[in-house]
């Protein structure tokens, strides 16, 4: 009985083997197996299959925020100054409002967002809170993020001051310092131009949208924005008020 079992046990060991070999090496080489594990790994970076890994998501959320404080800088400047200019063409008149305009607006800028997020900040510590005690909807499961993920306020405020005085900078330091008015409205409307294309063209750049579209959306609405000014103040100007 011994001899009979160690017979059938030896005869049936290589091909058994050879059946398990290749049913390995089937589900070692599997394309689709392989495609699977290799997206699993992409998502939970953050990333696309194709992107190189880039979460663009995630990167939109600091890059609204410097976009909209460089945009705002730069055409509430080159619109304040624009539009004094249509009433006073003094080249100190023109600089003093640029000059406000920066503080101002960069004062405004970090108080807004100081407010915004700190707002933010205290939902989010709420629900991490929540989660600790176990008293959230999902029995604490939900996750609620970490002190890690929180959001700084203080951070936050003073990255959209800077953008917005980057920004700002710009049509102060082109025109606030050329004596003719003419050629001073023209140059600030040259290099705010100029400004919001670059502004425009990084930001698509960076958060992966189209380049030629977000430099013209930029354009038009610096160029709006301009125009209205101009045109509201001349007309009080001329009338005396």
């Amino acid at each position: 009985m011994a001899i009979d079992l160690g017979c059938h046990v030896g005869c049936a060991s290589p091909e058994t083997s050879v059946r398990s070999a290749d049913k390995t090496k089937q589900e070692g080489t599997d394309p689709s197996a392989t495609h699977v594990v290799v997206d699993d790994i992409e998502a939970a970076a953050g990333g696309r299959a194709g992107d190189g890994g880039v979460n663009y998501v995630a990167r939109a959320q600091w890059l609204r925020a410097a976009v909209l404080g460089a945009n705002d800088g730069l055409v509430s400047v080159a619109s304040l100054m624009i539009g004094v200019g249509a009433v006073n063409s003094t080249r100190r008149a023109m600089l003093v409002s640029g000059v406000a305009g920066l503080v101002a607006g960069a004062c405004s800028m970090a108080i807004g967002e100081f407010v915004s997020v700190y707002a933010q900040y205290d939902i989010q510590a709420a629900q991490i809170e929540r989660a600790r005690s176990g008293k959230d909807s999902d029995g604490g499961r939900g996750g609620g993020g970490e002190e890690e993920d929180l959001p700084s306020p203080t951070m936050a405020a003073v990255a959209s001051a800077l953008s917005f005085a980057v920004g700002a900078a710009l049509p102060l330091l082109a025109g606030g310092f050329v004596r003719q008015w003419a050629a001073r409205v023209g140059v600030v409307c040259a290099a705010s131009s100029l400004g919001l294309a670059g502004f425009g063209v990084a930001s698509a750049y960076l958060g992966g949208a189209s380049v030629a579209r977000s430099g013209i959306r930029m354009l038009l609405g610096g160029w709006l924005a301009m125009a209205v000014t101009y045109g509201v103040l001349k007309l009080f100007g001329m009338h005396g008020v």
